[in-house]
């Protein structure tokens, strides 16, 4: 779950890749996967699809005991809102989501009004932005 990732965890991340244009995702999933290298794209072994994954730098350490990496891959259910508007997440969003426009590399990211699926504030109103729901 993205809460449960500590700011050191990531801390040895160079880059992020997208494998989808994510202006157009209100959140995704993250998680931290054991991988066997710092960076490519990783093997993918959930339901759904991977919308993009963390490089790491070359100072990154791998376990000692089982050699790998521990990087963040982001990724998407098949019950999530972008397949299914009006589903399970038509409102909220899963705890490991977040909303892609607030990671960075380094940076865990956060939930906002677009990934939670609620109404704009009156400061987003002001701004003109609007969220698609």
């Amino acid at each position: 779950m993205s809460s449960l990732i500590a700011e050191d965890e990531i801390s040895h991340e160079a880059d992020l890749v997208w494998l989808e244009d994510i202006d157009h995702l209100d959140y995704v999933r993250q998680s931290l996967d054991r991988l066997p290298t710092r960076g490519g794209k990783p093997a993918y072994h959930r339901d759904g699809r991977m919308v993009g994954y963390a490089r790491l730098s070359p100072k990154a350490k791998s376990s000692r005991s089982s050699g790998t990496f521990r990087r963040r891959v982001f990724w998407l259910l098949p019950h999530d809102r972008d397949s299914r508007p009006e589903g399970l997440y038509a409102k909220g969003a899963p705890a490991e989501a977040v909303d892609p426009r607030t990671l960075d590399p380094r940076v865990k990211g956060y939930k906002t009004e677009r990934s939670e699926g609620g109404p704009p504030s009156a400061a987003m109103q002001e701004l003109g932005i609007t969220l698609p729901l």
